[in-house]
């Protein structure tokens, strides 16, 4: 079994990989100034939530493909689901999206560059950049599409390290990738432009399975292998090592996550229906925002409005 609470008996493909959510975080790519909203997706369920007001999530609609382990990346108005697992170690290349401001099932997108599982993604107001994964064996692609026009993704570049389970954010121009393979890895790109990723400095920690989320300025990495309810923070126009935030209120990995420029919500992992958030601007533990729909180890977070 991919390790504990697999809701889909996937079977493990590496010794000791357990389970998690790649989630990228889509990052803030315009200040909005309301309320704005939060979709979690993985497994058959896609919910919502509104960033700015405590409380429970609310169902979506459906994935155009029952999967775990995939990447998610969107702009201001549309989420776009990448990749995963279907089951039996069936990688598939599927992207599908959705409307964030309207409930509703998922639409066909177009296909990744290469089938995969395990990896994640990061965006800017137009573009979606999907990095790594695992094909049996780790993986430094980098594709990327234009969230506004379906289609399939094009070659973008490389990871610095070939790598699954890594947390991505970004800033209006800057993705990051973090941790994964157990490591302590930073690296990032500049998402207008193709090319290669390059070293960003380490986390305070070596980790697989965590999730990241950010504002316009901070970024923030929480959970992990192991249960962790570790969080710490970079500020994303400046390399750097990251440094501790505080803790969510539940150590988990398989976690997804979702923000605005002022709130981050932490959704789902080990099997729970948990959500807790942080103010990213000011360090501090999580505190409980309210539950998902179902419980889940794999979900994967969009937002926009």
């Amino acid at each position: 079994m991919k390790g504990l609470n697999n809701p889909i008996g996937i079977k493990s493909l590496e010794p000791n990989k357990s389970p998690f959510i790649m989630n990228p975080y889509r990052f803030a790519g315009v200040v909005f100034t309301g309320s704005t909203r939060g979709v979690f997706g993985g497994n058959s369920v896609i919910d919502y939530i509104t960033i700015d007001t405590l409380g429970n999530a609310t169902d979506f609609g459906n994935p155009s493909v029952n999967r775990v382990e995939q990447a998610g990346a969107s702009s201001e108005t549309r989420g776009v689901f990448a990749g995963g697992n279907t089951g039996s170690n069936t990688n598939t290349n599927v992207m599908d999206y959705i409307t964030i401001s309207t409930p509703s099932n998922a639409t066909d997108f177009g296909d990744l560059s290469v089938s995969r599982m395990d990896f994640s993604g990061v965006a800017s107001t137009t573009r979606g950049v999907f990095g790594g994964g695992w094909i049996g064996t780790t993986m430094n692609i980098m594709d990327y599409i234009t969230i506004a026009s379906t289609g399939n993704a094009t070659d973008f570049g490389d990871l610095s390290v070939s790598s699954y389970g890594k947390a991505g954010l970004s800033d209006l121009s800057r993705g990051v990738f973090a941790g994964g393979n157990s490591t302590n890895i930073m690296e990032y790109i500049t998402i207008a432009s193709t090319g290669n990723a390059t070293d960003f400095g380490d986390l305070t920690r070596t980790t697989t399975y965590s999730s990241g989320l950010a504002s316009t300025t901070r970024g923030v990495i929480g959970g992990g292998a192991g249960a962790t309810n570790v969080m710490d923070y970079i500020t994303i126009a400046t390399t750097g090592n990251a440094t501790d935030f505080g803790d969510l209120t539940v150590g988990r990995n398989a976690l997804g996550s979702v923000s605005n420029d002022q709130r981050g919500i932490w959704g789902g992992g080990d099997s729970t229906n948990v959500m807790d958030y942080i103010t990213i601007a000011t360090t501090g533990n999580a505190t409980d925002f309210g539950d998902l729909t179902t419980a889940r180890s794999w979900s994967i977070g969009v937002d926009g409005s």
